[in-house]
């Protein structure tokens, strides 16, 4: 069974786990914030889809006081950690919080850049085209994504060393284990290439790969200008900035 984030259990274990789960954590947090510094202006405004518990709003909270973020998930129990972390911070006016997903933002809220770190491979592939395209939607022109997920395991050398890896980082032989005996439950991956014809077929263009470890990858891509993204024949689906009409 896939991890329930509504479970108040995983919700308090989440931020030690992660970190052990996770290897390079923190710098992959700092390379988004790097990669946002290089791009943005100083009146930044920042769509973070799945903020969890919160950990990476107040890293960006606390090193550019003049962003102001829009921080989206589906999990009660996740959002209200996040919530009451950056109330303690003094910061509760420069975040709006939404319970549910990006479609329950307004078509009038647009954004600079959004990220999607360590979300998307949690999405059903037969999600994961909508997931991006309202992402895509809510994005200023040229606009920034930066997402960074597990992708697929590619040949029994990267299966037997990711969990050595986790190991390395903290995680219990046991943990490691069950991980890696999870992964077709929990992780709905795919391979770079699969990755970037999904962002290029749902609004986002110059698709990059900006970082990786093993099997974890970070990639930045930019909103597509036009306003016919893809248009397909045999009745299959047409994406435009308004919409996925079939």
């Amino acid at each position: 069974m896939a991890k329930d984030f509504n479970s108040q259990k995983v919700v308090e274990r989440y931020d030690d786990h992660i970190r052990r789960l996770i290897p390079g954590y923190e710098l992959m947090h700092q390379q988004v914030d790097a990669l946002l510094q290089s791009a943005l202006s100083s009146n930044a405004q920042i769509l973070i889809v799945g903020c969890g518990t919160g950990y990476e709003l107040e890293y960006l909270l606390n090193r550019h006081p003049t962003w102001t973020f829009t921080a989206v998930d589906p999990s009660l129990g996740m959002l209200q950690k996040a919530q009451a972390l950056i109330q303690a911070l003094g910061q509760s006016d420069r975040v709006q919080f939404v319970h549910g997903e990006t479609a329950s933002l307004t078509q009038q809220q647009s954004f600079d850049a959004a990220l999607s770190i360590l979300v998307a491979h949690f999405v059903p592939h037969e999600l994961k085209s909508d997931f991006f395209a309202e992402i895509s939607k809510r994005l200023k022109a040229e606009g920034l994504l930066i997402t960074y997920d597990l992708m697929t395991v590619e040949g029994p050398l990267q299966f037997q060393a990711l969990p050595l890896l986790c190991q390395s980082n903290g995680l219990s032989l046991e943990q490691s284990q069950a991980m890696m005996e999870r992964l077709g439950q929990d992780f709905f991956t795919l391979s770079f290439d699969a990755y970037q014809q999904l962002l290029c077929g749902t609004g986002f263009r110059q698709v990059h790969c900006f970082s990786q470890v093993l099997t974890y990858q970070g990639l930045i891509a930019q909103k597509k200008q036009d306003d016919i993204l893809i248009s397909e024949h045999s009745g299959k689906a047409v994406i435009t900035q308004q919409g996925i009409q079939h």
